[in-house]
């Protein structure tokens, strides 16, 4: 079975992260989502409704399964037999920080990494900015799942 793990913060998932994950399943037999859990960081949303929101998410996705993890990336691979990563690049920026995250990893435990180019729909999309520009009250709708979308407007207090 050929599996991958694709990792991260997911605060909140958005299309970009979801356009990914869907190109990894197809790719891969199963993909387990790694949500790092970081209780010195302060999200907007915590660790269990991240986890929830992926789900429901990907609820599409039969060969996608959630989990969290602490600590290192590769150890959390390993303890599962994950022999691959899959990041999305959107920009040189990413690249050269992701570079030196899977060149760490692969000299770690032999861990090894995939980049797939973003799809140029989400070049220029991340939480960061979903969060700050939902905080405003602008319109995040086709940039975020629509179940991330309702949650940010619960959350923000918008309708």
């Amino acid at each position: 079975m050929r599996r991958c793990l694709c990792p991260g913060s997911f605060d909140p998932v958005t299309n970009g992260h979801l356009d990914v994950i869907e190109r990894a399943a197809s790719l891969f037999d199963e993909v387990v989502v790694g949500i790092g859990a970081n209780e010195s960081k302060k999200g907007l949303f915590s660790l269990d409704e991240r986890i929830d929101l992926i789900e429901k998410a990907c609820a599409h996705l039969p060969s996608v399964r959630v989990e969290s993890f602490e600590g290192l990336l590769v150890d959390f691979a390993r303890e599962r037999g994950i022999p691959a990563v899959v990041k999305g690049l959107r920009a040189v920026t990413d690249f050269d920080y992701e570079l030196q995250m899977a060149q760490m990893n692969y000299r770690l435990t032999g861990l090894e990494t995939l980049f797939v180019a973003t799809n140029p729909d989400y070049s220029f999309l991340s939480s960061s900015l979903v969060k700050e520009v939902a905080s405003y009250g602008g319109d995040v709708a086709g940039l975020v799942p629509d179940v991330v979308l309702q949650r940010l407007h619960e959350r923000l207090g918008r309708r």
